[in-house]
């Protein structure tokens, strides 16, 4: 198991924690929580805990929102072919599949197409607009991607087909000549919230094209499932808009979801689905249709209309599903044979190839060998004529500039501070790799190469009482910029029943008490089956706080981070 560091959040202000914590009635621990998150004032606290559909901001706002909604108003009246065009993942599916289906509400001539992930490739394709003009489509809407598609976006023109872009990643220098370019990352884009997902972007879409309707928010709740999925699986900050957005989306998830989501949900058993949930649970069951099949499979699931012809969709991609997981461990296994067989346990980074490796599953394997050796990582593997390759950091080094010092054996590369693709030829394969490791090596601080835990508070455990439980479960759902808070509490020790558990002994159960308070709470550990040696005399532990429910009886849970 990789050994980990410990890090607590600075101490906010002790006179404004302390004025916080009266003005809310609160402990010192939830205002120095709150204080954590930015939350500064009762009126914040208020924004926090109860989020309102008045706190979403009005779509018009949205640099050019004016121009897209104009120009989808006159294709609704002259009744042209509208495409709504998306990215194959989930991001780009559930974006698709709310703009399509509320679109269908106005007219008849609305379809969808998702490019062909092996085919095509990310974003907007050339296949994509011929198909437009093949079949006589006059508005591309496109979602999740289009940002630096400067030479599509001229190409339909040509072709006089016009281009709306909703997207939410970085824009370059110059912005795609399309009708309206709906992007809250413009620099010249006045939004209040500029972290919305794609799915987001295309929410205020039609949240703005129902306002020149008399709709107001109150219509559009029943269409946050999908974007509620969204923010959870593009691991979006969960603060701001995105908080209200998937606050309502997740009792939408839970009360009355769109048929997909209802049918992918009946499959599993559970009966009420957290932000943690739609993450584990939903997103991979949508994202496995683009990576085994196609994206296809999953829009036509989150916009079928009868439930039985959406229970058929949802076992088609629970197969889909079951054999990624086959696919994404046996790849693992291998590209774990693969560094020992090579003797690269000690290098700064993980770098491996082979040729039939499942190109839709190289990402997912790369985050699996960070799991295992803690470092920079690329999965490669043959496509085409060229090597393709996903690339995952570890948390504080940027990949993408580590991969722009490599620029020179690579053909093309795209991605962001923690996750990239690209493509190189075949014989630069091995002096890509050796220079990737020079660079990692002299660049990343070798503290980053040890995961950190960052702990929100150092607590005993006699101040965790219901009511503390209680207000951190308001402060769901959890997610970037506002994680379930993570506690530090020293000098514990086990009651003596501690114990390995589960099908391989891999994880831990304790039963935890503090001095001379005889107070337990039973505490889990998954992964963490070797540390009960640890656990024998007086230890510390970090860990979050759950709910667990035995035979009717509810209690406290600690679940173990680490223990020290």
């Amino acid at each position: 198991m990789i050994a980990m560091r410990w890090s607590l959040k600075p101490e906010p202000n002790k006179e404004k924690i302390e004025k916080l914590a009266k003005e809310l009635q609160v402990d010192t621990t939830i205002a120095k929580i709150l204080y954590q998150r930015n939350i500064t004032t009762f009126s914040e606290a208020k924004l926090f805990f109860r989020p309102s559909l008045h706190d979403i901001h009005d779509p018009f706002l949205m640099k050019d929102m004016d121009l897209a909604v104009a120009r989808i108003n006159k294709a609704i009246t002259n009744h042209e072919n509208i495409l709504v065009y998306g990215d194959y993942d989930v991001d780009g599916t559930t974006a698709v599949s709310l703009v399509a289906s509320y679109l269908r509400t106005l007219s008849s001539t609305i379809a969808t197409y998702i490019p062909d992930r092996y085919g095509e490739g990310y974003g907007i394709s050339y296949a994509g607009i011929d198909f437009a003009d093949d079949n006589n489509f006059s508005l591309i809407i496109a979602l999740d991607c289009g940002i630096k598609a400067i030479d599509k976006v001229a190409y339909a023109a040509e072709k006089k087909i016009d281009f709306i872009i909703c997207d939410h990643h970085k824009p370059g220098k110059e912005i795609p000549k399309a009708i309206a370019v709906l992007n809250p990352k413009r620099e010249d884009c006045n939004y209040p919230f500029d972290e919305l997902c794609g799915c987001g972007v295309g929410f205020k879409l039609i949240q703005a094209l129902g306002t020149v309707r008399n709709q107001t928010i109150e219509d559009f709740v029943s269409y946050l499932d999908l974007v509620a999925t969204a923010i959870a699986a593009d691991i979006v900050p969960m603060n701001g808009e995105n908080r209200v957005l998937a606050h309502y989306g997740l009792q939408v998830i839970n009360t009355n979801p769109r048929n997909g989501i209802k049918a992918l949900v009946h499959q599993t058993k559970k009966k009420e689905l957290t932000i943690t949930d739609v993450v584990f649970i939903i997103a991979p069951r949508i994202n496995a249709a683009g990576r085994m099949k196609h994206g296809n499979y999953a829009v036509e699931l989150l916009t079928e209309m009868d439930f039985d012809a959406a229970v058929s969709f949802a076992a088609d991609i629970e197969i889909f599903n079951a054999d990624r997981k086959d696919l994404d461990k046996k790849i693992t296994d291998e590209a774990l044979i693969q560094i020992i067989d090579h003797n690269e346990e000690e290098r700064f980074t993980s770098v491996v190839y082979k040729e039939d490796w499942h190109k839709g599953v190289i990402g997912i394997v790369a985050s699996r060998l960070i799991e295992k050796y803690y470092r920079p990582t690329l999965v490669f593997t043959k496509n085409g004529d060229k090597l393709a390759a996903s690339a995952r950091s570890v948390k504080g080094f940027d990949v993408y500039n580590a991969l722009l010092a490599c620029s020179e054996f690579i053909e093309q590369f795209g991605g962001h501070k923690y996750a990239a693709g690209l493509t190189l030829l075949p014989e630069n394969y091995s002096k890509f790799k050796d220079k990737f490791e020079e660079v990692v090596s002299k660049t990343i601080d070798k503290k980053l190469l040890t995961p950190e835990i960052t702990i929100d508070a150092e607590i005993d455990l006699s101040e965790i009482t219901p009511k503390l439980f209680r207000i951190i479960a308001q402060m769901a759902p959890f997610g970037p910029q506002n994680m379930k808070p993570i506690f530090k509490t020293s000098c514990v020790r086990d009651n003596g029943y501690g114990k390995k558990v589960g099908a391989d002994e891999t994880h831990l159960k304790l039963n935890v008490f503090q001095g001379d308070n005889k107070q337990t709470f039973g505490a889990i550990g998954f992964g963490l089956g070797d540390k009960l040696e640890e656990a024998q005399n007086d230890f510390d532990i970090v860990y979050t706080l759950d709910e667990n429910t035995w035979n009717g009886h509810k209690s406290i849970q600690l679940v173990l981070k680490d223990l020290k």
